[in-house]
């Protein structure tokens, strides 16, 4: 069984998550131009070069999707540590593992419950 979180340890994964939160926004800005309509220029990209375009723009975007959910994670992760619920399984109401947090501070099930 896991132990509740020491304010040492709430501390780090508040770090943690603030930091993730900054590398996934300034990556988001990043990748902007990349997600931009492919144009249809014929004079200066050929056919496979549009549809190489276009599956970069499409992996761009798939990119940002992934980003904007692990930003909503982080965002209810920093909203329970601020409501005094995180750290505390969602599902069965158990402490959190540290060890799992470290990893994924934005985890919201313990393990048992993940599975």
């Amino acid at each position: 069984m896991a132990e509740e979180l020491s304010s040492s340890q709430l501390k780090n994964l508040e770090k943690l998550l603030l930091d993730r939160q900054s590398e996934l926004k300034a990556l988001d800005e990043q990748g902007a131009s990349w997600r931009n309509t492919v144009e249809l220029d014929q004079q200066s990209v050929g056919r496979l070069s549009r549809m190489d375009a276009m599956q970069q723009q499409e992996m761009a975007q798939a990119e940002a999707r992934r980003r904007t959910s692990d930003l909503a994670q982080i965002e209810i992760a920093l909203k329970r540590m601020g409501e005094d619920e995180y750290g505390w399984c969602a599902e069965c109401g158990e402490p959190i593992a540290y060890r799992r947090l470290a990893i994924d501070p934005a985890a919201h099930l313990c393990i048992d419950c993940a599975r």
